[in-house]
């Protein structure tokens, strides 16, 4: 599940800096940006730590 995460949220900041350099979708590009950060943060918490 936490690579799944990982993946999505790597698609969606490429989707959000695509959108972002050509300016052409508004702020949807920046609503994708902040779920794709909550996606990291949250398969980083849930990451279980190895010691």
């Amino acid at each position: 599940m936490n690579s799944l995460l990982y993946i999505i949220a790597v698609i969606l900041v490429i989707g959000w800096a695509l959108g972002f350099f050509l300016y052409s979708a508004g702020g949807i590009i920046h609503i994708l940006l902040v779920i794709a950060v909550i996606a990291l943060l949250l398969g980083l918490i849930r990451r279980p730590t190895a010691l």
